[in-house]
């Protein structure tokens, strides 16, 4: 009988538990760096940093990200729930526009990974909050490069002085 009653009991502390640490009411405030010169890079960097707010101020939840597919780590910046995702893309792959950024805390990335394994559709899962991320667009330098033009340039000017001295000439 005492088994019963402290198997009962770590149960229903366990399940006050799981109750204790899920985020109610998620808020999201959230600021973004994007690399905007890409002149002489091959990969883009993509960060954003967010501080998350629960309505029944749970602290410290770990949380992945998903960007696109990708399955990355939320890094937890401090003990007020600071939170930083970082990824890199290849220059050709990066596109202007938003970047929605999809966080699951242990839960629900767990349906999601069991989703994936039995070959269910893992988007059903809803995630916590998005967080979107707006990219301005990447500069990858100049339509003509300098080096063109100056020979371009250089050729019409001896083209003109050329024409010019055989103009004369005749």
């Amino acid at each position: 009988m005492k088994r019963f009653i402290v198997f009962s009991i770590l149960i229903i502390c366990g399940i006050f538990d799981t109750f204790a640490e899920t985020c109610q009411k998620p808020e999201v405030v959230a600021s973004a760096y994007v690399t905007e010169d890409a002149t002489i890079l091959t990969n883009v960097a993509f960060t954003t940093q967010f501080v998350l707010k629960c309505s029944n101020g749970v602290k410290g939840i770990t949380l992945y990200a998903e960007v696109n597919g990708k399955s990355l780590p939320a890094a937890r910046l401090s003990s007020d729930n600071k939170y930083q995702v970082s990824w890199t893309e290849d220059v050709k792959k990066a596109h202007s526009g938003d970047y929605n950024i999809k966080l699951y805390d242990d839960e629900r990335y767990a349906a999601i990974r069991k989703a994936l394994r039995n070959g269910e559709d893992p988007n059903s899962v809803k995630p916590l909050v998005v967080v979107v991320l707006n990219n301005p667009g990447i500069y990858r330098g100049p339509w003509v490069n300098s080096e063109l033009l100056a020979v371009l340039l250089a050729a019409v000017v001896s083209y003109s002085a050329f024409s010019s001295k055989f103009k004369l000439l005749a």
